[in-house]
């Protein structure tokens, strides 16, 4: 920095108001170090600089199986809600979700010494692991239970699965198949809730929901049952993976959708709109998820540890052809 001060003949404390923004900064001064900095190919001593202020500027974040569309696409909300603010992530990423692996990620991050950590904690068992998080760390989970002693952000799942539900009753339908989640996740647990929640209040029957695991093959398998089932006109997939099978299923035995059978996802991949037809689909944000976790972490890092704090965000029903009035 007395290099750049030098080299742009200024003050080594209008550098460091340089570097960190600061407002009170003349234009013409400000592009004077800004290319003083170019030309000398400076970059900021992160250690140095954590040594003084006693942040690293690095978030940990946990997660697991980013192969799966909801995972992925929170871990990349986080990572650029995280990089907006002006903070690295350091990820660990598990094979599978259980307390002992979650408790020595979040040890090997503290270790690291990140700022705060977010968990990414869609099953049950991950929640758990939570109870036991460093004393005054941080965190925040996503997805995680409202009866963990941490703050958590999530998509109400719940009512996505009722708009899914109510809208195939506007429509006409009796009622409503479900094609479930793996047991012990959340969402899936939310979406079933919802689901039911919409039939019982609408009194309509409540048909035994068939199991998948968020994959095409499971909604492909389901899909096979239910068309050989008499009087079923509509289904609601947990997700869009799902939906993608139950409805090549359903086309494979002769079984027009949305003329006969009408099909809802649930995540809004951006496949939904090409599948054939297009997906009618519950789209969840999952950048204002990435957003809301950084600043509910940021509040955290400079007052303390919030462990009750609760931001919901609300999906949005997206209506496409894979759904009309039935007949």
């Amino acid at each position: 920095m007395a290099d750049v001060a030098k080299e742009a003949g200024v003050s080594h404390q209008t550098v460091s108001r340089v570097l960190n923004d600061h407002p009170n900064v003349r234009a013409d001064t400000r592009a004077r170090v800004e290319e003083a900095i170019i030309r000398l190919g400076y970059r900021r001593n992160l250690v140095a600089r954590a040594l003084v202020t006693k942040r690293s500027r690095t978030l940990g974040v946990v997660s697991f199986d980013t192969t799966l569309y909801g995972p992925a696409s929170t871990m990349y909300g986080i990572e650029q809600a995280a990089r907006s603010a002006g903070y690295f992530v350091s990820i660990v990423s598990l094979k599978s979700i259980d307390a002992a692996g979650v408790r020595d990620a979040i040890d090997y991050l503290a270790e690291q010494g990140v700022d705060g950590v977010v968990v990414v904690a869609p099953q049950r068992s991950a929640a758990r692991a939570l109870e036991n998080l460093p004393s005054g760390m941080p965190a925040v989970a996503v997805e995680g239970t409202h009866d963990a002693d941490v703050a958590v952000v999530c998509i109400d799942q719940v009512e996505g699965a009722r708009l899914a539900t109510r809208h195939l009753l506007r429509l006409g339908h009796e009622t409503v198949w479900h094609v479930g989640g793996p047991p012990d996740w959340l969402e899936s647990e939310g979406r079933v809730r919802g689901w039911r929640a919409a039939l019982e209040e609408a009194g309509r029957d409540v048909p035994e929901p068939l199991a998948g695991d968020w994959s095409p093959r499971a909604g492909y398998g389901a899909g096979k049952i239910l068309a050989r089932m008499d009087g079923v006109t509509a289904v609601f997939a947990a997700n869009d993976q799902m939906a993608l099978g139950v409805l090549r299923a359903l086309s494979e035995a002769g079984v027009r959708v949305p003329d006969q059978i009408s099909v809802v996802g649930f995540d809004d991949i951006p496949e939904s709109e090409f599948f054939s037809p297009p997906l009618t689909t519950v789209r969840q944000d999952f950048g204002v998820v990435g957003r809301h976790c950084i600043e509910v972490l940021l509040r955290q890092i400079d007052n303390g540890p919030t462990a009750y704090e609760r931001l919901v965000v609300r999906p949005v029903f997206v209506v496409r052809s894979s759904t009309a009035p039935t007949r």
